[in-house]
């Protein structure tokens, strides 16, 4: 075998098993090798804060191949290894038993790692992250002992954790820095229905508050202290509070980090026989003119894909609209669009919002910058398209539920 011909992946993620199996189905047919630091083979992270977490989902469903795929199309998986470093010049991976291997061209898909709070008692048994499969296995737990939970973070970890908890029967506080969850993905105007949503089904919810300790007795968290002196009790608490790209490998490399590992619109870093995808990618979107970096499942599906078809020399870009969804309790969304906090300057909702079944529209200057379906379903294309049209649009008649959104591409208002 040549040196240098076989492509590595480094991250045996979700991305890093899309890339292989888009190399495959693309016609490459040297050595690929996929390497993973968990002993799990490559699953899908969405499931572990809602169907799996809720015990709706078998522990097989959440795999993103059965165990034989590897096999079957020749990928040398290779789990429980760990990169330590990266030679972009000698073109090798090194790994943490000493072993280098070589390799023509290498994807990054290191993923991210939870932010850990730094207060006293941050790392007493029961404080509890989610990140990974068995972190799921241990929520799902302490779901069966603990009485009273405490979740710092209202983002959408926070939020579908608390979901999850009270479905089994779980007394629930969630703790917030900011005035609402979501505050800056959403803005006021739709953070308000998830409050909503979860003080409805009985979740305590503290806002502007602040984490001073967790608490403990014989070792293990039973509650937690705040700022202002309060206590609550707690038999476990959960962790959301954000998640950091994991760029330590491509920042020792010399690769070009900014908020991730940078990367053009084919998703190649700073050198051009590394390429990046999923979360740890701050990639340069053509339709947004910057570079953004963006945590959903649909990035880590569709984003080593055309990584995997750069890498084998075709001329594609990355331009798909960042998309995301969530399920908590009765209500299910899919959001659709990239808003910067504080970007836009009018939220138009088609039909009340305070009924749970609408669709809330994000706009700048009258044109669509994202979409919120809420219990309203086959309605991601026409939104992606009036997202990637640019073009003003009428916002009576984006209110209208009369009035079709695929008609709003043809009748666009004038008056911006």
């Amino acid at each position: 075998m040549a040196a240098n011909t076989a492509f590595v992946i480094v991250g045996a993620s979700l991305a890093g098993a899309k890339a292989a199996q888009t190399l495959r189905d693309e016609g490459f047919d040297g050595p690929i090798v996929l390497l993973g630091e968990e002993n799990e083979r490559p699953y899908e992270r969405p499931p572990l804060s809602k169907g799996y977490l809720l015990g709706k989902d078998e522990r097989d469903t959440v795999y993103v191949h059965p165990p034989q795929w590897y096999a079957e199309h020749d990928v040398d998986l290779r789990l429980g290894t760990t990169a330590t470093a990266i030679d972009p010049a000698g073109h090798e991976v090194t790994l943490a038993d000493g072993s280098r291997i070589s390799y023509g061209k290498l994807l990054l898909t290191t993923g991210s790692a939870p932010r850990r709070l730094t207060v006293p008692g941050a790392d007493l048994d029961g404080v509890l992250y989610l990140r990974r499969l068995a972190d799921s296995d241990r929520i799902k737990r302490s779901f069966e002992s603990a009485s009273r939970m405490v979740v710092i973070g209202a983002g959408w970890i926070g939020l579908e954790t608390a979901a999850a908890a009270r479905a089994a029967g779980v007394e629930v506080t969630v703790l917030e820095m900011a005035e609402l969850p979501l505050l800056r993905v959403l803005g006021r105007e739709v953070s308000q229905i998830f409050a909503d949503l979860h003080t409805d089904h009985g979740v305590d919810l503290r806002f502007g508050v602040q984490v001073a300790e967790i608490s403990a007795d014989g070792g293990r968290a039973n509650g937690v202290l705040l700022a202002d002196g309060s206590r609550i009790n707690a038999d476990a608490v959960i962790v959301g509070v954000g998640i950091t790209p994991n760029t330590q490998l491509a920042d020792a490399a010399g690769l070009e980090v900014d908020n991730g590992i940078r990367v053009d619109a084919h998703l190649r870093t700073s050198h051009p026989d590394i390429y990046a995808a999923g979360d740890v990618a701050n990639a340069f979107h053509p339709l947004l003119g910057k570079h953004i970096r963006v945590e959903h499942w649909a990035n880590a599906v569709n984003q080593p894909q055309v990584a995997a078809k750069a890498m084998l020399g075709q001329d594609v870009a990355y331009d798909r609209v960042p998309y995301f969804f969530t399920d908590q309790y009765d209500l299910g969304m899919e959001y659709t669009g990239y808003v910067e906090p504080g970007g836009y300057d009018q939220v138009v909702f088609r039909s009340r919002r305070d009924t749970r079944e609408f669709i809330a529209f994000w706009l700048a200057e009258g044109r669509v910058l994202a979409g919120m379906n809420v219990n309203v379903w086959d309605v991601t294309d026409p939104i992606r398209a009036l997202v990637t049209s640019g073009r003003p649009v009428d916002a009576t008649g984006l209110a209208d539920p009369d009035v079709p959104l695929s008609v709003l591409l043809d009748r666009p208002d004038s008056a911006g």
